[in-house]
């Protein structure tokens, strides 16, 4: 089989988008079927070029037996509503000519990868002149949490916006999205039920395994024996809800024993750090490498998920997968109806989003009950074997191309 991936966002970016569409790419191309991608140089999470990525603008790789395309675009010091549009723009005009070359290859599957939605007319457009399917895949309903977050504004805008979206959606052989909720969306804005498929985010669940020994970052970190210790890792963006953190480390300063690591880059990174210089007890990590993914996330005594009201049902943070992997129990910002309080209930606590003194006293109930912690965190460990497990699902993906594309 002949796969072109389409996503700004691609390895070695080591979080979120650009981390599972370069697993995906090399999981396939092991499996033997031959997979190109094209992409934008690595600049997320902090919103930064590489260092290697500066000249030339347009370049050709092979990462992981995967061909790789790389096109420039812009990256905004400070993005933010038309910023990150634009910053989308510029990489769906510049990487336009990469991604329709690709024509002579004629891939039989074209996948491109949403974030950015602006992407999908040129792949669209290229699946159809090589013959091939088109599959869109979303990760995150943009439109959506761009309108609800405050981002973009007006109603008539919003239903000329929502009604081209319509329209894209409806140019795709296949529409997949991560979580039982977008699925739903994906049924609300008319995506036909044949073409709707689910692909869940993934989690190397050999490679990340609950510790049977204190976390070397507890030495590192310079922590107190018995710390107990609430974790954040992922992207420091503003629909994370990261301003709770340190509301809720100043409601537990009279605790020592409690200590809140955030651990990543991003636009809130800046606002974090001006907090941890009055709140000892907030500790910063730089993104860490993946090889210590384990090792960080076994830091944990219980995970934070805080998450934006706004876009909390629009997205299913990929960090939950890494957190229910290191079989340590989650506190969860979310009201009761969505997907992300259905998966944390089984294995940890749900408070309602922005309520400060409502997860101070989780932590508080979670801190006091240490047998409770470990049956949560087994909960965890067993639904990411048992749901999330990365052979299970990209096997599955395999299948669902294969069956697109008419192979055995």
């Amino acid at each position: 089989m002949k796969l072109l991936i389409y996503s700004a966002n691609f390895a070695p970016e080591p979080t979120g988008i650009g981390k599972y569409s370069g697993e995906m790419a090399a999981w396939l191309a092991a499996q033997g079927h031959e997979v190109r991608v094209v992409c934008a140089p690595p600049y997320y999470p902090a919103w930064k070029l590489g260092s290697a990525y500066g000249w030339p603008p347009y370049r050709r790789e092979r990462w992981q037996g995967v061909e790789v395309f790389r096109a420039p675009l812009w990256v905004p010091q400070t993005p933010g509503g038309l910023k990150r549009l634009l910053h989308l723009v510029s990489f769906a005009i510049s990487s336009l000519p990469v991604l329709l070359a690709q024509w002579r290859w004629r891939p039989q599957v074209v996948m491109v990868v949403a974030p950015a939605l602006v992407c999908a007319p040129g792949a669209a457009l290229l699946a159809r002149v090589a013959g091939g399917a088109a599959w869109l895949h979303i990760q995150d309903f943009e439109v959506d949490v761009a309108f609800q977050m405050g981002l973009l504004k007006g109603q008539r805008l919003r239903r000329w916006v929502s009604g081209l979206e319509r329209w894209l959606y409806r140019r795709f052989d296949v529409v997949s999205s991560i979580s039982r909720k977008m699925i739903e969306r994906l049924h609300e804005k008319q995506v036909p039920a044949s073409a709707v498929r689910s692909l869940p985010n993934w989690v190397d669940v050999a490679h990340i395994q609950p510790l049977a020994r204190p976390s070397a970052y507890r030495a590192e970190l310079g922590l107190p024996d018995g710390a107990f210790v609430l974790l954040f890792s992922g992207t420091l963006g503003s629909k994370q809800g990261l301003h709770l953190i340190p509301e809720v480390a100043r409601r537990l300063a009279a605790y020592p024993d409690i200590v809140f690591v955030v651990c990543g880059d991003g636009v809130m990174k800046p606002e974090l750090e001006r907090a941890a210089q009055t709140l000892p007890q907030l500790k910063l990590l730089p993104l860490q490498p993946f090889e210590r993914l384990g090792e960080l996330l076994g830091l944990a005594d219980v995970h934070l998920l805080t998450q934006s009201v706004d876009a909390e049902d629009l997205v299913l943070p990929s960090k939950l997968t890494g957190m229910l992997a290191s079989g340590r129990p989650v506190i969860a910002t979310a009201r009761p109806e969505t997907e992300i309080a259905s998966v944390v209930g089984s294995c940890g606590l749900v408070v309602p989003p922005g309520d400060a003194p409502a997860l101070a006293d989780a932590i508080l109930a979670l801190r006091a009950e240490p047998m409770r912690r470990q049956q949560l965190g087994e909960a965890a460990r067993r639904f990411a074997e048992d749901r999330l497990a990365m052979p299970a699902v990209l096997r599955q993906l395999e299948y669902d191309l294969a069956a697109l594309t008419g192979e055995a």
